[in-house]
């Protein structure tokens, strides 16, 4: 982080990231959903006047209302060890906001943040997803047993350094994604079939869309970039459906 962010921190806790992150941030807003931790937390950093805590649902409040309840400005960077069920959701919550934060770095389930920094031959929609918003680099993985309990999966870290704007310029980037999503209805089968699924069109339109991008429709889902993915969108949006 650099000097003058304000820091948010997901799923406090008992505070051990916190207290942390705390001797370094000049403003610190630890979000917490329980409210006994939330109490314990508030009793802990009482006397730290850079800290702020705030109880609530993280897929509840906006980033603005973390900001403001935390008295927190911009920029501003968001750490976290994330439930493993909610970690992507949260992070998209993040991405697709207007008020972006500038960097962020997850502790995740290991597949998923694996996925989130994939390279095109392991490429998902979780991939492009991400990608399109944030640049996504794993930092390391980490053992279950370094948790207490240890849970039945590994976890990594990874780092997300946002976009001012998206990677690849459409114009509208929840079609752009949908055709996405459509794109990777069975990431067995060949593009031309996988689109045609998802899509739910004859194959030979299908293939008419990824002739017109110049693309070979041969090709599974998981060996497109960012940028054969905008070829697409561009071709689909001429022929129609």
């Amino acid at each position: 982080m650099s000097e003058g962010d304000t820091v948010i921190d997901v799923g406090a806790g008992t505070g051990l990231l916190t207290a942390r992150l705390a001797a370094v941030a000049s403003r610190l807003i630890a979000v917490e959903v329980d409210e006994e931790l939330a109490g314990g937390l508030r009793e802990r950093f009482r006397e730290q006047g850079n800290v702020s805590i705030v109880e609530g649902d993280i897929l509840e409040l906006s980033p603005e209302d973390i900001l403001g309840a935390g008295n927190g400005g911009l920029p501003y960077v968001v750490v976290g060890n994330l439930p493993y069920f909610i970690g992507s959701a949260i992070i998209r919550r993040f991405l697709r906001n207007p008020l972006k934060p500038r960097r962020m770095v997850m502790t995740l389930q290991a597949e998923v943040a694996e996925s989130m920094a994939a390279q095109p031959g392991e490429m998902s929609y979780l991939s492009v997803e991400t990608q399109l918003f944030a640049e996504a680099r794993l930092l390391f993985r980490i053992p279950a047993g370094a948790f207490r309990p240890p849970p039945k999966i590994e976890s990594a870290v990874v780092r997300l350094d946002v976009n001012e704007s998206p990677e690849v310029e459409v114009d509208d980037i929840e079609t752009f994604l949908a055709l996405v999503r459509a794109g990777f209805a069975a990431p067995r089968k060949r593009l031309r079939n996988s689109l045609a699924i998802g899509l739910r069109m004859p194959t030979r339109k299908a293939d008419a869309i990824i002739e017109r991008a110049g693309l070979d429709g041969g090709r599974r889902a998981a060996e497109l970039s960012l940028r054969d993915w905008r070829s697409l969108y561009f071709a689909y949006r001429a022929i129609g459906v």
